[in-house]
């Protein structure tokens, strides 16, 4: 399996000398899921962002397939890389079709190929075309609205997505019928995706391996099935305040392990 993604001791400090990532190195292959992990403030947004180079590091490289984005036309390759954010940020004076067909136009794609691809992803974001093609971000709930930003992210067939918390704001049965649907998506379109979360149970739920991040470093990188079981004391301490309202924590372990395991298992 080929390299989608590399990161080469990547640097980045702001003018005032603080470092937000420091000496950032892990690679990411093709048609996988990553989750970025760690509290606010270890950079992960920032390091999601020198993908597309929203952010250019101090120092060191970012590499997609082998060729460093900073040779690369920012406006062609954020173009080419699905973007998702927790506000979504659809345009609000544009329908729900137009929205997602919104990379495609600017790729200079028909009106008739934007309104078939469009109408060919929500509903496969489970969002009926007819029903909401022709309404307006305000007239959507925010479990559609991130619908609707999952499948622009989707409308050029990008094959990397990069996605920044994108069910943070979500109550937690929107969140999980989310998570279901992006699963789904995922497991037939074969993208390479990097998720920042703050959510432990959705990165072990949606993610190959496991990056957990502290003070902008990376003091983790695991498969999802070994991450449960890793004695790094930084891994243990985040698994520990996620769990703390589960009193059962120490014997429903084994448990969310075999579960991991086998769903890592899975085609």
């Amino acid at each position: 399996m080929s390299v989608a993604i590399e990161f080469r001791n990547v640097l980045f400090a702001t003018p005032q000398g603080r470092v937000l990532l420091d000496g950032i190195s892990f690679a990411v292959k093709e048609e996988t899921t990553t989750a970025i992990l760690g509290r606010s403030g270890s950079g992960k947004t920032t390091l999601l962002r020198c993908v597309n180079r929203m952010v250019s590091p101090t120092g060191g490289d970012v590499l997609i397939e082998g060729r460093n984005v900073a040779a690369l036309d920012p406006i062609v390759l954020r173009r080419g890389i699905g973007y998702v954010i927790q506000e979504t940020g659809l345009f609000p004076h544009f329908t729900v079709e137009r929205n997602v067909g919104v990379v495609p136009e600017l790729l200079g794609w028909s009106r008739t190929e934007r309104a078939r691809r469009s109408r060919e992803l929500l509903q496969a974001a489970g969002l009926d075309p007819d029903e909401f093609g022709g309404r307006y971000p305000n007239q959507l709930s925010g479990g559609q609205r991130q619908r609707v930003g999952l499948a622009r992210a989707l409308a050029a067939d990008p094959k990397i997505l990069l996605m920044d918390e994108p069910f943070g704001a979500l109550d937690p049965l929107t969140r999980a019928e989310m998570q279901d649907m992006l699963r789904d998506l995922l497991g037939r379109m074969k993208k390479t995706v990097l998720l920042v979360t703050h959510d432990l149970d959705e990165a072990l739920y949606l993610a190959d391996r496991i990056v957990l991040l502290n003070e902008g470093r990376v003091v983790a990188h695991l498969a999802q099935a070994e991450f449960l079981q890793s004695q790094q004391p930084e891994v243990q301490a985040y698994i520990r305040a996620f769990h703390r309202g589960d009193r059962n924590h120490g014997r429903n372990r084994a448990d969310r392990q075999n579960r991991g395991a086998e769903e890592a298992r899975k085609p």
